[in-house]
């Protein structure tokens, strides 16, 4: 994925100095060298600690299931609690009950 990301950026960015300079692509590549450009930016692009379409979609689709589960427990827990007498006062984790 990072090759073939720098590799197009390194085009864009040869294609965007021979427009910019009315120079050709041979002379945009004289002054970029194509190895060692596209070896920096895969260096870059490996620091932005960057996901592929693929990873991210599994991941949201992951996060979706998880949420669907957790709202299916809250009520399931709900009803449980309704079912022994209990309030049913809902609050996250994170916070902290209210003292009374």
């Amino acid at each position: 994925m990072l090759a073939k990301l720098s590799k197009q950026l390194f085009e864009d960015i040869n294609k965007a100095l021979s427009n910019h300079s009315g120079a050709t692509t041979e002379s945009a590549r004289e002054i970029l060298p194509h190895k060692e450009l596209q070896a920096l930016l895969e260096s870059a692009l490996r620091r932005l600690n960057l996901v592929t379409r693929e990873e991210f979609d599994a991941q949201v689709s992951v996060l979706l299931r998880t949420r669907e589960k957790l709202e299916s427990l809250e009520k399931e827990l709900a009803l449980l609690q309704q079912s022994i007498g209990e309030p049913t006062e809902q609050h996250c984790p994170d916070e902290k009950p209210e003292a009374h």
